[in-house]
């Protein structure tokens, strides 16, 4: 008798434990409408990466708000490494990426296998490499040392636009 009070005790504590999930769940607000997308403040990362890149590193200067930063990393240990994500005012991925590796097999790494179109796009006085993928397109600038990258799920022309903000700067020139 008293192993089938214990099953039967145990059922109702579940019972009234899902009652009570519940009761939170229709009772808590939660709004299906809001955006899920985590907005990243890139400013004391861009500072701290500029300090200890080894080449000028390129951060956006006055992109309109829609613009949202949604990742940001630098790594020293992976050929000074430079990633900054976001998302564009039509909700497309758009990524910067800079690196003191400049090798092709780089290029397709943050490209997502893109390659060179032997094309260009001036963007302000600056010629860059259009490079076209599956997933992603790309504008790429090689420099002396380094390489920089804008790429993403967004047009060449939305890619123009966050190459046109860049604001290539190094260590002291802050």
């Amino acid at each position: 008798m008293r192993g089938k009070q214990t099953v039967r005790d145990m059922l109702l504590s579940l019972a009234v434990l899902g009652l009570v999930v519940g009761a939170i769940y229709i009772f808590i607000p939660h709004d299906e409408k809001a955006d899920p997308t985590r907005v990243v403040d890139y400013r004391v990362e861009t500072l701290t990466a500029r300090r200890a890149a080894p080449y000028p590193l390129a951060a956006p200067v006055g992109l309109p708000a829609q613009w949202r930063a949604t990742s940001v990393s630098f790594e020293r240990k992976n050929a000074n490494g430079w990633h900054l994500g976001f998302l564009d005012p039509k909700d497309q991925y758009v990524a910067v990426e800079q690196s003191s590796d400049a090798s092709a097999a780089y290029i397709g790494r943050v490209t997502q296998k893109a390659t060179a179109t032997g094309q260009t796009q001036q963007v302000g006085d600056r010629a860059w490499e259009r490079w076209d993928g599956e997933k992603y397109d790309a504008l790429v600038r090689q420099e002396q040392g380094h390489v920089t990258v804008v790429t993403g799920t967004a047009s060449f022309e939305e890619l123009g636009a966050m190459a046109a903000a860049l604001e290539f700067k190094q260590g002291a020139q802050q």
